[in-house]
């Protein structure tokens, strides 16, 4: 195995609770969340197992309309496909529609669009980019082979009658501006 494979693919940061708690609330501030809004969301989940309210904030990718992101994250078990979801984006709040994708052809199909547009991704999820910008189809299976998922987030036609488990859990959060998801 090459000296790029002896460690887990994708590994948490030390003190990546502190990181993520300082960036979920610059991605909540006015003004600061236009900055680095073009580049990173907050995800809303709910514990699968533990029920509990989860807020991730996670690089995403602009495909047309749709998000796109990458994750072998363990918080990727709670994301499933034609479940809804609520997220914020560029400080609003907002429903996407989500789907996952498992299969290899897909996975590796997605990690290149996001390697090749974001070399940051690339590095993090350790896939290597040659000379062209392409990566390395071998790093791209083996993100697939440790259990990398691609996710689509579509944007929903929502109206307000419309709940999910995300949006009842996070109802105080979600309750000063419900009107715009």
């Amino acid at each position: 195995m090459s000296e790029l494979h002896d460690q887990p693919r994708v590994r948490a940061m030390p003190g990546q609770r502190v990181v993520n708690l300082i960036v979920r609330g610059l991605l909540r501030t006015p003004g600061i969340c236009s900055l680095i809004g073009g580049s990173l969301l907050t995800l809303y989940l709910v514990g699968r197992k533990s029920g509990r309210r989860i807020s991730v904030p996670v690089a995403y990718l602009a495909d047309r309309e749709d998000l796109l992101l990458g994750t072998s994250a363990r918080w990727r078990h709670n994301l499933n496909s034609g479940e809804p979801a609520a997220i914020r984006i560029r400080g609003k709040r907002r429903w996407v529609d989500v789907t996952t994708h498992t299969k290899e052809s897909d996975v590796v199909s997605a990690y290149a669009h996001m390697a090749k547009a974001n070399p940051t991704f690339a590095k993090f999820n350790r896939i290597r980019l040659n000379d062209d910008g392409e990566p390395d189809r071998n790093d791209l299976r083996m993100a697939w082979l440790d259990g990398a998922h691609a996710i689509r987030l579509t944007p929903a036609a929502v109206g307000p009658d419309r709940r999910c488990p995300e949006m009842i859990a996070h109802k105080k959060e979600f309750r000063s501006d419900v009107h715009e998801i």
